[in-house]
């Protein structure tokens, strides 16, 4: 419910009602940029968290399922007889980081990056 005031135009001399209106105030710039800033750092905060996931563990047992070594040259050749040298993640089409970076992140260990230098028995070249 409206409270009413009485104004009085200056040209008629009548009094008429008129509803009292609150508007609502404009937040200033500075409050604008401040909240706008802070949603961005916010954002990239949450982004930089999830690209710097956890490296895989050699003893996970997935890892070792897989024979996965975060360095490739020191696979053992008796245990895993598939590997050849030159067989590195950044070159396997499942690597889902550039072949240029050090660790990106593979579907066989979700959540977790592997190292570009790294190999596992999954090792499949890319196309």
């Amino acid at each position: 419910m409206h409270s009413l005031r009485y104004a009085s135009p200056v040209s008629s001399g009548v009094l008429l009602p008129t509803a009292k209106i609150k508007f609502m105030k404009k937040p200033t710039n500075r409050r604008v940029f401040m909240m706008q800033t802070l949603s961005v750092a916010g954002v990239a905060t949450f982004a930089s968290t999830a690209a710097q996931a956890a490296m895989v563990d050699e003893k996970d047992p997935q890892a070792v399922g897989l024979g996965y070594k975060a360095d490739a040259t020191k696979v053992d050749k008796a245990k895993q007889p598939k590997y050849a040298a030159g067989q590195l993640c950044s070159n396997c089409s499942l690597y889902q980081g550039k072949a240029t970076d050090a660790a990106g992140g593979c579907p066989l260990f979700a959540g977790k990056q592997v190292a570009g230098k790294g190999w596992c028995s999954a090792y499949n070249k890319k196309a």
